[in-house]
């Protein structure tokens, strides 16, 4: 199995190793897939070996935001909790790119969980990762500027030209392609950003730091 990158795999008796091997399902998605909508309850965990995972919750009226994103190596807590608790998912996960992984059935990850102290381990360590991760984003929208919050989201992607829509940077943060486009018009006209058909650049970036 290809699990080097979660830091719990090489730490695992032989016992717990071989109990997760065995169970394990090797899975393939393609781009712009749904893993599993709001509301749905998981019956697996993923395991993501390549590629990258959205993690977001939507509105009645359609409105989406961001919750993170998952990388490989990584693992969810809406997918964990849901799975582990058979309960509705509080989020939608949707690909980004193509993706790699395994996925543990529910039993299996209750029973690896009580078999292995290192496992154990690695849950409470994803939960707090994340919690801080939601915490930080209640943060920012309640006491940042929309454009504070927009300059830092391109900033964060550490490009000096970023290739991306209005609509994906609402997406992202919770708001409507109309008021991102009045934001980053002011941006631009604020010497920030220079705006081009299907990409944004950072005026202020230099040499991978933002000046």
């Amino acid at each position: 199995m290809n699990l080097d990158n979660y830091v719990f795999y090489n730490l695992l008796d032989s016992v717990s190793k071989e109990f997760l091997d065995k169970h394990l399902n090797y899975v393939k998605v393609s781009k712009d897939s749904i893993l599993f909508f709001q509301g749905d309850i998981c019956d697996s965990i993923l395991f993501l070996t390549s590629g990258k995972v959205r993690l977001y919750i939507q509105s009645d009226d359609g409105d989406a935001i961001t919750l993170y994103h998952l990388s490989a190596g990584e693992q969810c807590i809406v997918n964990t909790a849901s799975t582990i608790s058979q309960t509705n998912a509080i989020g939608s996960a949707v690909t980004m790119t193509d993706i790699e992984g395994y996925l543990l059935d529910a039993s299996s990850v209750k029973q690896l969980a009580h078999m292995s102290d290192e496992y154990q381990s690695f849950l409470f360590s994803v939960y707090t990762l994340r919690m801080n991760d939601l915490a930080q984003l209640i943060n920012d929208i309640k006491f940042k500027k929309l454009d504070e919050r927009v300059l830092q989201w391109l900033e964060n992607q550490n490009e000096k030209l970023i290739n991306t829509t209005h609509e994906s940077i609402a997406n992202e943060l919770g708001s409507t392609r109309v008021v991102i486009s009045r934001v980053l018009k002011e941006l631009e006209k604020n010497g920030k950003v220079t705006l081009t058909r299907g990409a944004i650049e950072l005026t202020c970036y230099k040499d991978g730091l933002i000046r």
